[in-house]
């Protein structure tokens, strides 16, 4: 039976109870029906015997000679009519005057004499039965004869067998409604635990655990009516849930709107970025359907987190080679110049280009390196500028800028610096000529000031909150990440992000105390 499935020792159990219970109601309805027949048999007995004896007639001809020919016809006419089993009138010394059987008149009664009325059951000339004696009395209260009415057990055996007979059939018709209804309850139960066994549930439900607690990768379910039903320890930690989030609405567990409009849409998505307050998530949407019914979707999630900062960094590398590509480019370009100058035999004009052309390279990298003692930002700085002189921008730094090495992390500050400057240049590029970009940065107090500026069309106002979203661009293909990495930079550092209509973002980060001070 252990081999059974689920379902099939369920049907078993079910069985058995409803057999049981079917069973013991019968027999309990018997014993109350063998009860309720007893009771009633003693209740017409009793009827018919106190009935007899206070009938006058009877009185009358118990004072008779001859008092067998006038209560006999009497006796057997009640009896008829009331269906008891025999109605015997005797003396008071228990001989009876009449019987149903001739031979028995004359005879000793055969039970219990009273002077009261008295029921029992016992066995006489008929056979076992239950019968009531009670006296006839005279005026004087003087006994003057007996009366006794009984109804014989076979008689009340026919009547039980007719009350067992209906209650058999009842018990019957219960047996089978229950047989049917725990079958399609067990139908029902096999559908869904598959046809599953004990053993095999318990296993299931033992590997259900483990993989939940042991996989890294987040796993929600969602159910129809965007309900959490299940949250693994991964997804917990990734999310910042709490430990009662299960059977939360989505809505209602804080997350960002972009996430919760995705684990509501009940749709398939595959591999889509989005941004927590410090992760970068990759989200992956799968509908489970019974035949046409939804019965939610299945969440996973994957921290993408440490692969967009090794992808950051290598975007600053490659950054790096793109302004050394591009400085190379340049200074071939004035070398052939400046070769051309001495071929034609001008020389003058050939150092008067090298030299200004050496200038204006210096004046930036000593502004650069004035302003900004930061080395990694510096470097950033003039690699953007040699990207930004390439696709036809000015990136200018403010004169008023100046910044120390702040001690804050140099990966965040370069994502943040990095990908405004970036935007700004895409800006610029859209806008009308000359296209500049212009940046500031500097301390004070226990502050870090980040300030980009461009000559771009700028920001509807109604989009400037809906900038820092995953996918905003102002190309609006959906695809922007940089923007929503920079703030997520600003908010690990616990600083703040302002973003004007005209398209200025100041970045506000605090420094840390020992810089500050």
């Amino acid at each position: 039976m252990r081999r059974w499935s689920l379902a099939r020792q369920m049907f078993a159990l079910q069985i058995v109870v409803v057999v049981a219970t079917v069973a013991a109601g019968t027999v309990m309805a018997v014993l109350q029906t063998r009860d309720l027949v007893a009771e009633d048999a003693t209740a017409v007995t009793k009827a018919v015997a106190v009935s007899v004896a206070s009938a006058p007639s009877v009185l009358t001809a118990l004072g008779d000679p001859d008092p067998t020919a006038l209560l006999q016809p009497y006796a057997e006419k009640v009896r008829a009519e009331t269906g008891v089993g025999f109605i015997t009138i005797m003396s008071p010394a228990g001989i009876r005057y009449t019987h149903p059987t001739l031979t028995e008149i004359g005879r000793p009664y055969l039970g219990t004499l009273a002077d009261r009325t008295y029921s029992e059951t016992y066995t006489g000339t008929l056979g076992p039965s239950i019968r009531t004696i009670t006296p006839v009395r005279d005026a004087s209260g003087r006994v003057r004869g007996l009366v006794s009415a009984g109804i014989t057990v076979e008689n009340i055996g026919g009547r039980l067998r007719e009350q067992l007979e209906a209650g058999v059939l009842a018990g019957l018709l219960g047996l089978g409604a229950g047989t049917a209804g725990t079958y399609l309850a067990g139908r029902r139960l096999r559908r869904h635990t598959h046809d599953l066994g004990t053993q095999e549930l318990t296993l299931m439900y033992d590997y259900h655990e483990a993989i939940l607690h042991a996989v890294r990768e987040g796993l929600l379910l969602v159910d129809g009516r965007n309900v959490l039903t299940l949250c693994n320890d991964g997804a917990r930690g990734l999310l910042g849930l709490p430990p009662d989030a299960e059977g939360s609405p989505v809505t209602a567990l804080g997350l960002p709107p972009s996430l919760t409009e995705l684990l509501s849409s009940g749709g398939d998505r595959t591999d889509e970025i989005h941004l927590t307050g410090d992760r970068v998530l990759l989200v992956s949407v799968a509908a489970v359907r019974s035949g046409t019914r939804s019965l939610g979707t299945v969440v996973t999630l994957r921290d993408h987190t440490e692969l967009q900062d090794v992808t950051g960094q290598l975007d600053a590398e490659r950054g790096f080679a793109d302004a050394l590509r591009s400085a190379a480019h340049e200074s071939a370009n004035r070398l052939h110049t400046v070769i051309s100058l001495v071929e034609l035999g001008r020389p003058e004009q050939a150092v008067a280009f090298a030299t200004e052309e050496l200038r204006a390279a210096q004046e930036l990298t000593d502004r650069v390196v004035a302003a900004v003692r930061e080395p990694v930002l510096a470097a950033l700085l003039l690699g953007k500028s040699a990207q930004a002189a390439e696709r036809g921008v000015e990136l200018s730094i403010t004169p008023e800028s100046e910044l120390d090495d702040v001690g804050l992390d140099p990966h965040d500050l370069v994502a943040i610096l990095g990908n405004l400057i970036d935007n700004a240049v895409e800006a610029a590029m859209s806008g009308p000529p000359p296209a500049r970009v212009e940046v500031h940065v500097g301390a004070s107090g226990s502050v870090c000031e980040i300030r980009v500026a461009d000559s771009g069309p700028g920001l509807e106002p109604a989009r400037v909150e809906e900038a820092y979203r995953r996918g905003w661009t102002t190309k609006g293909d959906g695809r922007g990440l940089g923007l929503p990495l920079a703030v997520q930079a600003v908010r690990r550092l616990g600083g703040t992000i302002e973003a004007t209509p005209d398209a200025v973002f100041t970045i506000r980060l605090p420094l840390p105390e020992r810089t500050a001070s």
